[in-house]
């Protein structure tokens, strides 16, 4: 095995110890055919091995708080889901122990959920972690979890659950390296909440020696096996020099020479205005308003509804620029009164801006709630559409929001191909542009960000990524109007100066990234930005791409 590895940093900051592995995962439970006699049992082992597991998540939430409260909620959600517990019922029903009929029926739907895109497959790992808990309740083994310690250490596992991650100890859990999981998954989002350094998507990671020391940098990704005292001091000199200059960098994002890059915060609802705000965002680049319709079990809120949330989110960025991306719902999201249920392939069906032009009721509900929100605020209000193709889907927004009386800027998102390398064109019919870097490269390189085996597609290093970005900043510029980055790509330090370097104008990323982005940023020069573009561009590889940046930045 090399002695330095590279995954995906997910959660600044250095962590130095010996390596502890996850628990064993739940054994798969033996084919055993049941009696007529034994089914109304077991049918009711399984109804209440799903009733004790929900109720743990739900107190383990209740513990946690904060954002770890409501994913916990969720997967207690998932435990009780009610199609997923009428085929566990009908599993059994013909034959199949509790047990077994429940492992069954979970391998089923995590199949759905692996192949329905980024945000559901996302989810798969939550699930799986549902599935062992009830399986380890029925057949009466321990629930496999965090090692038992005296001493701190780094957590090695194949993923981690959120049920593990939203209770860590971080004086105890040191840092944590999974071999799956990305930028976007539950475990991420949890460590970085926490502070404790992490780095996922490392191949080969369960493969560590227990006990080894290794030193994890979760800024960078890099773990370094059996460090010696010369790169253990490396390691934590530069994260104490990343952690001055974070704290030395405040006030609007600029690099060194001045040149503004506003730097904003990517939000799901008021639940997270706080942490926007404690970081310095500058406004919302990204108000993702399909979790309140995911979060209210997938039913339509009221104008009314909506306009209370949307309003707490406006009002806490006075003379602040908020851009609301409208409903994206369908593929990944799917919404029962909104989404087909039979398309072959969801990804490429009717989602986003198709599916709200499909049910126009809803979008002007969505556009009203807006409107209604932002009367008397003194907020930059911005409204934009997801999974736009072309300049007659801009045009089509833009009327349904003239027609609405909004009193916004209307926008799109460039998520497909077509919509970068035509983004003149559709900028004739709207303000401004937004990238979705995450949807951009799975389209781009038809390569779902979950599935390890095209992980090399999906880094955002890719300079053919980065080329369809480079068209979409000119094609603004060429216009006088803005385009701005809100996928992953942004909340990545040395990235984010590249995409300056592009001529993006704004950066929207989660709050915890702000500070590390603001910071590097002040660091260059918008000369050294668009040379470090430059030179990425130029490269055949992601790898490649990112080695060349960090040379051209870090002056060598």
């Amino acid at each position: 095995m090399d002695r330095t590895l590279r995954g995906a940093g997910v959660s600044h900051g250095v962590a130095i110890g010996a390596a502890r592995h996850m628990g064993t995962a739940v054994l798969e439970p033996p084919a055993r055919q049941i009696t007529t006699d034994e089914i109304p049992r077991e049918q009711q082992r399984a109804r209440q091995a799903s009733d004790a597991v929900a109720a743990d998540l739900t107190a383990r939430g209740n513990l946690a708080g904060g954002e770890a409260q409501g994913v916990l909620e969720a997967q207690a959600m998932m435990a009780q889901d009610p199609e997923l517990l009428a085929d566990v019922e009908r599993r059994v029903a013909v034959g199949s122990t509790a047990e077994r009929a429940v492992f069954d029926a979970f391998a089923a739907y995590r199949a759905l959920l692996a192949g329905a895109g980024e945000y559901l497959a996302g989810r798969v790992a939550d699930l799986d972690d549902v599935r062992n808990r009830m399986v380890a309740r029925l057949l009466g083994v321990p629930m496999p979890g965090v090692p038992d310690s005296d001493e701190p250490f780094v957590l090695i596992a194949r993923d981690l659950a959120p049920a593990d991650t939203a209770l860590l100890d971080p004086t105890l859990v040191l840092g944590f390296v999974t071999e799956e999981g990305g930028p976007t998954s539950h475990s991420a989002i949890l460590a970085r909440a926490l502070g404790v350094p992490a780095v996922v998507a490392l191949p080969g990671a369960t493969r560590l020696p227990e006990g080894t020391v290794i030193g994890v940098d979760g800024s960078t990704g890099e773990v370094v096996v059996g460090p010696d005292a010369g790169e253990r001091a490396e390691l934590l000199r530069s994260a104490e020099e990343r952690k001055a200059a974070v704290e030395a960098a405040r006030g609007p994002g600029a690099t060194s020479d001045g040149h503004k890059v506003p730097l904003l915060a990517n939000v799901g609802g008021p639940g997270d205005v706080p942490a926007a705000l404690e970081a310095g965002a500058e406004g919302v680049g990204l108000f993702r308003t399909e979790f309140l319709f995911l979060d209210d079990g997938g039913r339509e809120p009221s104008v009314r509804e909506q306009t209370a949330a949307y309003r707490q989110v406006l009002e806490a960025f006075p003379e602040g620029r908020v851009v609301v991306r409208v409903l994206d719902a369908g593929a990944d999201k799917p919404l029962d009164f909104l989404t087909p249920g039979d398309e072959p392939n969801p990804a490429l069906g009717v989602r986003g801006l198709r599916s709200l032009l499909s049910h126009p009721e809803v979008l002007r509900n969505q556009l009203l709630a807006l409107a209604k929100a932002a009367e008397g605020l003194p907020v930059y209000l911005e409204v934009m559409a997801p999974m736009v193709a072309d300049r007659a889907d801009a045009r089509a927004f833009a009327e349904v929001c003239r027609e609405a009386g909004l009193l916004a800027k209307a926008g799109v998102m460039v998520e497909l191909p077509s919509a970068a390398l035509r983004a003149r064109s559709v900028l004739q019919e709207v303000e401004f542009l937004s990238l979705g870097t995450n949807d951009l490269a799975q389209y781009t390189f038809a390569a779902d960000r979950q599935l390890g085996s095209v992980s090399r597609f999906q880094d955002p290093w890719q300079p053919a990524l980065l080329d369809l970005v480079a068209l979409s900043a000119e094609a603004a510029a060429a216009e006088g109007k803005s385009c701005g980055v809100c996928g992953e790509a942004a909340s990545d330090p040395m990235l984010a100066c590249v995409l300056a370097g592009l001529g993006v104008t704004s950066l929207s990323m989660g709050a915890s990234a702000l500070p590390y982005v603001r910071a590097r940023l002040a660091k260059h020069t918008l000369a050294q930005c668009e040379r470090a573009a430059a030179a990425a561009r130029a490269t055949e590889s992601a790898e490649e791409a990112r080695t060349a940046a960090r040379a051209v930045l870090s002056g060598e």
